[in-house]
């Protein structure tokens, strides 16, 4: 069973992450934000592709659930923390760091 502590040490973990208040939450990002801590430190905000979510969704229906309304549409995924294993938040933030990586130069 994951938690708050457990997040906030894999996601500074991992490389170029910050960790900064955000509104009523706390936010770990590189270029992007890439998920959000609740303050009451039980539920996470995850950002993932769709395609992503979905998967997430179907998998684990008990872990993860899209977010209502237009941030949801766009991948934004909550994930409850107690109903994941360490290994499965790991791998949800290492996909969510993935996409907020800044983009390569084009030459």
């Amino acid at each position: 069973m994951a938690n708050a502590a457990d997040l906030r040490r894999l996601a500074r973990s991992l490389e170029g992450t910050t960790e900064a208040p955000h509104f009523d939450r706390t936010a770990f990002k590189v270029k992007r934000i890439y998920v959000t801590l609740a303050a009451d430190g039980k539920t996470a905000n995850f950002k993932f592709t769709p395609d992503q979510q979905e998967f997430k969704c179907m998998l684990a229906p008990h872990a993860f659930q899209p977010v209502a309304g237009g941030w949801g549409r766009q991948g934004w995924t909550t994930g409850i923390l107690s109903e994941m294993s360490v290994a499965e938040l790991r791998k949800a933030l290492e996909e969510a760091w993935q996409h907020a990586l800044p983009k390569p130069l084009k030459r």
